[in-house]
């Protein structure tokens, strides 16, 4: 059902409209999920145009993790050696210090895969990558600075959407319009499609700190009297992330910025000398950790995928990977079908996007309802103990069986249903 949206977010007719182009897919959102998405399509021959809305890939504490799963997807598509030459390290597992010592959850090196570590690669990296493979194909388009304003409409059928750039407005005609375009996505806004939201118990304050060389590489991570600080190797410098109660945030800043410095060189204090670079709340960034999940994905003429379906909490890092895989089952499901619209030039029989969330769905609740056990669990207790945090001891003590100990890295490597791109 469409929403009537506000007088702000009305857009001017249709009839000043530079230039329309048509297409057999248009792609909105240049992410992760996106850029795969358009190149796996214009791979097997479907005309893309994929739509971004910034005029680069260049965003500060983007996810960088590309798992087990993504690494495997590449190397089936032959790119995983190239995409390694690019700067980057590798996180095999991930231990954190508590009051009982230390304690790892995860361990990626028993798994059977050519990719037994986390690839740790900045975001804007792998985007100019996959999205310049996908400029090798003729049927690929690629729109920086494209901001989409409305969708076109035609009895209830999505035929595409109109976007501004510098130069004014545009509009594209596509069989499929799909939208990726993240958590705060604007096409499902104007599809009208609510999520159903959760409320984890945690935000996450992300700032910078120096590194320096003799630093050790990987993840530093430590619970405290309330808080938890974790710190992510991005070899130039520390990406900081200081967990703290949902919605303590105006509170912290009026307890002021000194205050955030003490506690998290008590967390940290082998680099509480870094800590003193944080100078301005303007240096960090504010996440209100947030998971939800639209029970609808599709309308005729529309996919959702990646955030803009399903909103992941941070817990294991898993967001990028799960979205990576919805657009590998959607082009695996569409591509097909999308090459008989774009030769017979007939619609998209909503049941291939039907399908697309079937395949996707039961995976994507499983992670969530693990993520929200973690949190509820372990996190949620930690942020309200005044007393050092250690894991609870029957978790402790199933981590020291061999077979359950895998279980946690295989989820967190591949998720709870690996996929394969279909030749």
């Amino acid at each position: 059902m469409q929403t009537e949206r506000p007088l702000e977010e009305r857009v001017e007719p249709a009839s000043e409209v530079r230039d329309v182009r048509r297409t057999t897919c248009c792609v909105v959102g240049g992410g992760p999920g996106g850029a795969v998405m358009s190149l796996l399509l214009a791979r097997a021959g479907v005309d893309v145009t994929l739509l971004e809305a910034h005029p680069d890939f260049d965003r500060e504490f983007r996810g960088d993790t590309l798992h087990p799963s993504v690494m495997e997807i590449m190397d089936q598509l032959g790119l995983a050696e190239s995409l390694l030459e690019l700067r980057h390290s590798e996180l095999r597992n991930f231990t954190l210090q508590t009051a009982s010592g230390p304690f790892t959850p995860v361990d990626l090196g028993d798994l059977k895969t050519k990719f037994p570590y986390i690839t740790m690669m900045p975001q804007t990296s792998f985007l100019e990558f996959v999205t310049r493979e996908a400029k090798r194909y003729p049927n690929f388009r690629l729109v920086m600075g494209a901001r989409v304003r409305e969708l076109v409409e035609d009895d209830g059928v999505i035929r595409g959407v109109r976007y501004e750039s510098e130069d004014g407005r545009h509009e594209v005609r596509a069989v499929l319009t799909v939208g990726a375009d993240g958590r705060g996505s604007r096409v499902r806004k104007l599809a009208g499609f609510e999520p159903v939201k959760t409320s984890p118990p945690m935000d996450v304050l992300w700032f910078k700190l120096p590194r320096k060389k003799e630093d050790p590489a990987g993840i530093v991570g430590r619970f405290g009297r309330g808080h938890i600080a974790v710190m992510l190797d991005r070899e130039d410098y520390w990406q900081a992330g200081y967990v703290i109660p949902k919605g303590t945030y105006p509170e912290m800043r009026r307890e002021g910025i000194a205050a955030l410095r003490r506690e998290f060189a008590e967390l940290i204090p082998e680099y509480a000398d870094r800590i003193r670079h944080l100078k301005d709340w303007q240096q960090m960034s504010l996440l209100s950790v947030e998971s939800s999940r639209c029970p609808r994905w599709y309308r005729t003429g529309l996919l959702l995928i990646g955030d803009a379906a399903h909103v992941m909490s941070p817990v294991g890092g898993v967001g990028i990977n799960y979205a990576i895989q919805d657009a590998v089952v959607a082009a695996n499901v569409l591509s097909e079908p999308l090459k008989e619209s774009q030769v017979r030039l007939v619609d998209l029989d909503v049941r291939h996007l039907a399908a697309v969330q079937r395949r996707r769905e039961l995976p994507t609740r499983l992670i969530q309802r693990a993520q929200a056990l973690i949190q509820q669990q372990v996190l949620a207790r930690a942020l309200r103990s005044k007393e050092p945090f250690s894991p609870p001891l029957p978790l402790r003590l199933l981590l020291r069986i061999p077979v359950v100990r895998k279980i946690p890295s295989r989820i967190v490597g591949f998720g709870f249903w690996p996929v394969r791109v279909k030749e």
